[in-house]
């Protein structure tokens, strides 16, 4: 691909600022589709009041929080709330045993008149084995709560309640975690490059999706979002449609190989300024899909994002199904490879390499 330096003028304005160079900008989108913003630093002794209120709203949606966490962190929360629920009522069961006074009596033969709480709880190792084996409900035999003894009916079953509890929570966010439609996204990928060429004798804007897996998914819909930097650094939102060779705005209904989504760049494009009059603007565009999976009819969605610089000019992708020998659909696996367009771009459309003039890739 080559380039040509021209001098143009669009609408009477002569395009003089670059267009492939610009500042350095952080990503809103990274390109697997992570947000890319942070919280910005505390005031100097306001730090700890909203570190505290971050936790508060963290805490609040725990269920959120816990499935939204990488398995190592899921997997050894499972071991220290286990832990901490055993060792809290270990602590418990031991300090009902130093109250009733049964540390320092035979279990075997107590004195006349005293009702041994739980038998033969006489340290704390033998506590934390009581609890263990309470919640789990392993019952060896040889401890056991007194019936005569309130106190350990009632914190017997206070310690049933919270270990049914806490058990109900972590395997409903093992289930959720393992069933969470975001995993089918990953199979999901898009061209880490977005090209503008002729498509139907129209200047488009253009990207494609794949689908790794040989599942398919139903109901196919792209949209976006462009995020583009005024004055005053103030970042203004517009939508974008792309639509799927005759189908127009209706969804893809079957998703199986690779699919590319266009944008018409004319004039009531939001992109027409920055792609084909040279404006300067910072610009990011946000991708988002979101399809139907056929067996459960859950909702996976998947983003990413391009930048000025990852916009190729006069590219179109190449074919993505090919016909073996005995007549087969191959899909081919430089399903993201782009060639040099078959139609030139349209005049309108131009291009600006640091600031010498307008060119247009031909």
């Amino acid at each position: 691909m080559t380039t040509k330096s021209n001098s143009s003028v669009l609408g009477g304005k002569a395009c003089s600022s670059p267009l492939l160079s610009s500042s350095t900008r952080q990503r809103l989108i990274t390109k697997d589709g992570h947000c890319a913003l942070r919280p910005s630093l505390c005031p100097t002794g306001s730090w700890p009041r909203a570190s505290g209120r971050a936790w508060l709203l963290a805490l609040q949606d725990l269920w959120g929080l816990v499935v939204s966490l990488r398995w190592r962190w899921v997997l050894l929360a499972f071991c220290a709330s286990f832990l901490a629920h055993w060792l809290l009522f270990a602590c418990l069961w031991y300090l009902l045993a130093h109250l009733n006074g049964d540390l320092a009596v035979d279990h075997d033969a107590p004195p006349q008149g005293h009702v041994v709480c739980v038998k033969h709880i006489t340290s704390f190792t033998a506590a934390f084995s009581f609890s263990l084996e309470t919640q789990l409900t392993i019952g060896y035999g040889t401890m056991f709560p007194s019936g005569d003894c309130p106190s350990a009916i009632a914190l017997l079953a206070v310690q049933m309640l919270l270990g049914l509890m806490l058990e109900a929570f972590i395997t409903g966010a093992f289930v959720a975690k393992i069933a969470r439609p975001q995993k089918r996204a990953g199979a999901i990928q898009f061209s880490p490059q977005a090209v503008v060429g002729q498509h139907q004798g129209q200047t488009c804007l253009m990207l494609r999706a794949i689908n790794l897996l040989h599942r398919p998914l139903l109901d196919v819909k792209v949209s976006a979002v462009l995020y583009e930097e005024h004055e005053g650094q103030a970042l203004y939102q517009t939508s974008l449609d792309f639509h799927l060779d005759y189908l127009g705005q209706q969804p893809c209904p079957f998703f199986i190989f690779p699919l590319t989504f266009y944008h018409p760049l004319d004039r009531r494009s939001p992109l027409y300024p920055a792609l084909c009059e040279g404006m300067p603007n910072h610009f990011e565009l946000v991708v988002f899909l979101s399809a139907m999976q056929e067996g459960t009819g859950d909702s996976c969605h998947k983003r990413t994002s391009y930048l000025r610089q990852e916009i190729q000019f006069d590219r179109r992708f190449v074919p993505a199904l090919g016909l073996d020998s005995r007549g087969r659909y191959m899909v081919s696996t430089h399903h993201f490879d782009t060639a040099q367009s078959k139609e030139p771009l349209d005049k309108a459309c131009v291009v600006q390499i640091n600031g010498d003039g307008s060119d247009r890739m031909e």
